[in-house]
């Protein structure tokens, strides 16, 4: 397995101004994995889940090429549900609801052919579950890429620091570079988070882009501009799934090909936006995609 992901496969309950959905198939791993196959051919998924959870899209997951070898199904329990309430401006939102349930005892177990994988992306979850699966590895990725979130900066501080130097790609938003570091300058927050180990951080800034930076190097990509949003939920972590996939499938992790996986990202992520849930990757045909990441060049172009 070149490609592995780990995080959460879960439902999410969604409010927004406009609509509300609930018990919707959510959690990181399941969009990550979703637009890493699409352009890898395939993807690994290393994470939980209760009986609860519908086969019928376990098995719509397999048919795009997402491996689930490495997601337990615990009997008699329930998955991972969050729940939560967005604001009128459909970026900043309100938690209502986190069940961990299975999640709560998860221990991940990579399957044998799991162990050799050349790129792996670290999902939103407990650092020290990120750090298991580093530790399960038979030998060091070519690229490792982690997301993470201020919760765990609040509660999870050492392990957070530790897997930072473990891995090759950060990627947080805006508020949370400066609550990490203390720096109100993103410039000087990314300097200092790159000193911890990585090699590149990625500076997420919703609907206003993303900032990929190195030691000597920055690139700015824009967000797509749509129309109507109908929920951002996942979004993320398509823009993860879409750059790793994007980076696996080239099998190159240089800084302009990190610059190429960003736009990819942007392009799954802006997809996601304009459904619940991950129905809107699901009709995504490598037409658009092509047409959006088109979008994207003329809008950086000078």
């Amino acid at each position: 397995m070149k490609l592995i992901t780990v995080g959460t496969v879960a439902f999410d309950s969604i409010a927004t101004p406009f609509e509300s959905r609930e018990k919707v198939i959510g959690g990181a791993a399941t969009y990550i994995s979703m637009a890493a196959a699409y352009l890898n051919g395939e993807c690994g998924v290393v994470s939980v889940v209760g009986d609860d959870f519908p086969t019928a899209f376990m098995n719509e997951l397999k048919s795009r090429g997402v491996d689930l070898a490495g997601l337990q199904i615990k009997e008699g329990e329930k998955s991972f549900h969050w729940s939560g309430k967005y604001h009128m401006d459909m970026n900043s939102r309100d938690t209502l609801a986190t069940d961990l349930n299975v999640l709560a005892t998860f221990e991940p177990n990579l399957p044998e052919n799991y162990r050799d994988a050349e790129y792996v992306m670290l999902g939103n979850l407990v650092p020290a579950v990120q750090i298991a699966v580093l530790n399960q590895m038979n030998k060091r990725p070519k690229l490792v890429v982690l997301d993470t979130m201020n919760f765990w900066m609040d509660v999870a501080r050492e392990d957070l620091d530790k897997v930072f130097g473990m891995v090759d790609v950060v990627t947080i938003n805006d508020e949370e570079a400066r609550q990490y570091t203390g720096e109100r300058s993103l410039k000087k927050a990314a300097a200092k988070i790159l000193t911890l180990g990585p090699k590149a951080l990625i500076i997420k800034k919703g609907e206003h882009g993303a900032l990929l930076f190195s030691q000597d190097e920055v690139f700015f990509a824009p967000a797509m501009l749509l129309d109507d949003v109908v929920d951002p939920t996942g979004a993320g972590d398509s823009f993860a799934g879409g750059f790793i996939g994007y980076l696996a499938k080239m099998n190159d992790t240089s800084f302009t090909a990190m610059k190429k996986a960003i736009v990819t990202g942007s392009a799954m992520a802006s997809f996601t936006c304009e459904d619940f849930g991950p129905d809107a990757l699901l009709k995504v045909t490598e037409e658009q995609l092509n047409a959006r990441v088109n979008v994207f060049g003329d809008m950086v172009r000078v």
